[in-house]
């Protein structure tokens, strides 16, 4: 037991508490791809609302496992594949597997970081011929997209439908991002590094639309045209904090 727990209290040392947690999007909230089908418009729990996707049973389009997380992490023990195919369309003829954020906190006032990390494979890879939309808003004020621009092999970060900012999208690195929203100043800034690397910032405050009613940031994928083979993306160390960004991809104690 004090082996346990020495291990544990070591674990949070490597923790940096610069911000304050609004939000926890952590994927230990659920055990099961069933714990996400939990919530529902008349059951309101858990972390993420749980209603972008296709016909099929939430397994065909999310698992959970610590293989699927970045091991910088240690808010987390297990991370999120989000898997997208032509069964995945969601009122339209796109691919769509999104979860929303579920909270009464307010996500859009003042400056906040929202955190994550994505990486993909060599199987089920992204198609980088296809657009993708990634980690966005519904207005799409900021956003990441795969696919399109120049070359369409790089991760992009854009502020209202132009790219800023792009990186190679190789596989089996984790990207780490935050973008740096000013709600109140309309501005947002990029935050990015690979693997168990420091946030460094990469782009510089850009005038934006910054709005958001605290449930339409979209963590997941959108493709514009649906058609197989599947593609599979990985997800972790997903939160948004206030107060000083948190630097450190390890987390920040809530």
């Amino acid at each position: 037991m004090l082996s346990l727990r020495l291990g544990y209290v070591l674990a949070l040392a490597g923790l940096s508490s610069a911000g304050t947690v609004v939000w926890s999007g952590s994927f230990d909230n659920y055990q099961t791809p069933a714990d996400f089908d939990k919530w529902s418009w008349a059951n309101k729990v858990g972390a993420y609302q749980w209603y972008i996707h296709g016909d099929g049973p939430t397994s065909d389009y999310l698992a959970l496992d610590p293989a699927y997380k970045n091991p910088a992490v240690e808010t987390e023990a297990h991370g999120l594949k989000l898997t997208i195919s032509s069964n995945a369309t969601w009122r339209t003829d796109m691919e769509r597997a999104e979860l929303i954020p579920q909270t009464t906190a307010n996500l859009g006032t003042g400056t906040l970081y929202y955190h994550f990390s994505v990486k993909r494979e060599e199987e089920n890879a992204p198609d980088p011929t296809l657009e993708h939309q990634v980690l966005f808003f519904e207005s799409h004020f900021t956003e990441l997209k795969y696919g399109v621009g120049t070359p369409t092999t790089d991760l992009q970060w854009y502020v209202g439908g132009t790219s800023k900012w792009g990186t190679d999208f190789v596989p089996g690195t984790w990207f780490n991002f935050a973008y740096e929203i000013d709600f109140d100043g309309k501005t947002v800034a990029l935050w990015a590094s690979t693997d168990g690397d420091d946030l460094v910032k990469v782009g510089d405050a850009i005038s934006a639309n910054t709005t958001t009613d605290s449930a339409d940031f979209h963590v997941g994928v959108l493709r514009i045209v649906n058609r197989d083979p599947p593609e599979d993306w990985y997800f972790s160390g997903v939160y948004i904090e206030s107060g000083d960004i948190t630097t450190s991809v390890a987390g920040v104690t809530a």
